[in-house]
């Protein structure tokens, strides 16, 4: 079954997401060495800024 040609996107309305996953907060976290695994737990994360690309 083809999906119907008015329900493809085509790159328009794709967008940059603007919220990190808990995985991506801890690696951004602890590149900042803001965030120890042995010490800290995964819940109630700081917030992070996005990097912007």
């Amino acid at each position: 079954m083809s999906l119907d040609r008015s329900l493809k996107t085509k790159g328009k309305l794709e967008k940059k997401r603007s919220v990190l996953n808990r995985a991506e907060r801890i690696v951004m976290l602890q590149a900042e060495n803001r965030f120890d695994p042995k010490k800290d737990s995964a819940l109630g994360l700081p917030k992070t800024l996005s990097p912007k690309a």
